[in-house]
């Protein structure tokens, strides 16, 4: 990256009351970088989780033609996109170079281009400011959203993140103490949507249009809740095998009922996982993240289930469901203090497309 590509970071600190530190006007940010698949995302956030700035580029209009996301041009568009949203945040938040105290990228899972368009510049960025770089798992970043603009988590709890590339399971005693209950085992719950959607001729992303088109039909379909007693793991590859066959034998049938009832099939089983892991844990609150958290149904569905359960639920704004920078700061923050604010022995972050959610 060019010296010259951003404007020196040498203002005065802004006259504004800190949440964090309220007797400085000084407070502390680490810089989160997002660019795990088509959205370019930066955010300037505090150790509590306050978003102080957030940049981000949607890649929508690019992909929106193919019907899913074309790796090959998401990377190209996170190049063009990532100075101009590290300048914008920079600009808009006027904080002091002094005031960040690091720099955390997602390293992975994602697609690998676009993941080094965002290591390589937090690489650059590093060098040139002086700073620690910490690679951060972009699925951590999912689990502590929930917790941004302050929210709080009333551990233990469990975590059901479900988003366009995955979904899974887990019981969280604390944020830096998780234990994976299950996973999906082919696609995940967001990516089963969006082939529906592409199955019915809906556009894409798929998530948001089926659930508007389920709200006007019916469950009258008969479709499979796949492993629904079978422990924690997930497999949508079926269901949607269920949907196409139901095309094929009536081309005319109406969207609205069978986007209804692939939607009630979907949730059917994310409900009865975790009903039966809040049970089995005794945990005291569920967490549901990630793109599909922002489902209108699903959100409702799991308010039922915890007000039965008699749990709190914690789910993200809805602008925080999806992939965005200021998770990957917060989730780079437990990182840094794991580390005691130390990396001196710091190796160089590696971009792993495979990153499992063991490598915390």
């Amino acid at each position: 990256m060019a010296a010259e590509a951003l404007k020196p970071l040498n203002r005065p600190n802004p006259d504004k009351s800190n949440p964090d530190e309220p007797n400085t006007n000084r407070p502390r940010y680490i810089l989160g970088i997002e660019t795990s698949c088509d959205d370019t995302s930066l955010a300037l956030v505090t150790a509590k989780g306050i978003v102080h700035e957030i940049e981000t580029v949607s890649q929508f209009d690019i992909h929106a033609g193919y019907g899913g996301i074309y790796p090959e041009l998401a990377s190209r568009a996170h190049v063009a996109a990532i100075l101009p949203a590290l300048q914008a945040v920079l600009d808009h938040s006027q904080v002091s170079l002094e005031q960040i105290e690091a720099i955390a990228v997602t390293r992975g899972p994602g697609l690998i281009g676009a993941l080094l368009v965002g290591v390589n510049t937090a690489t650059a960025l590093g060098l040139a400011w002086d700073k620690p770089v910490l690679g951060v798992n972009h699925l951590r970043g999912h689990l502590r959203s929930a917790e941004l603009d302050g929210h709080k988590v009333n551990y233990p709890a469990v975590v059901l993140l479900v988003s366009g590339g995955h979904s899974l399971i887990a019981h969280m005693r604390s944020p830096d103490d998780m234990q994976l209950l299950g996973q999906t085992r082919d696609d995940s719950v967001g990516e089963a949507f969006d082939k529906v959607a592409r199955m019915l001729g809906l556009g894409f992303p798929g998530g948001p249009i089926v659930d508007q088109l389920a709200a006007e039909g019916q469950d009258t379909m008969d479709f499979p809740r796949p492993m629904l007693h079978a422990g924690y793991e997930f497999s949508f590859s079926g269901l949607k095998s269920a949907v196409r066959r139901a095309i094929e034998l009536d081309p005319a049938l109406s969207r609205p009922d069978a986007c209804a009832s692939f939607a009630a099939a979907c949730f059917d089983v994310l409900i009865k996982k975790c009903e039966r892991a809040l049970n089995e844990t005794q945990a005291k609150s569920l967490v549901v993240v990630g793109g599909v958290a922002a489902s209108r149904p699903l959100r409702a569905r799991m308010q039922e289930l915890t007000d039965r359960l008699g749990v709190s639920l914690n789910l993200p704004p809805a602008q925080w469901a999806p992939d965005n920078g200021a998770m990957i700061a917060l989730a780079g923050w437990d990182l840094w203090r794991t580390k005691n604010g130390s990396l001196d022995d710091q190796a160089p972050i590696v971009a792993n497309p495979s990153l499992p959610l063991a490598q915390l």
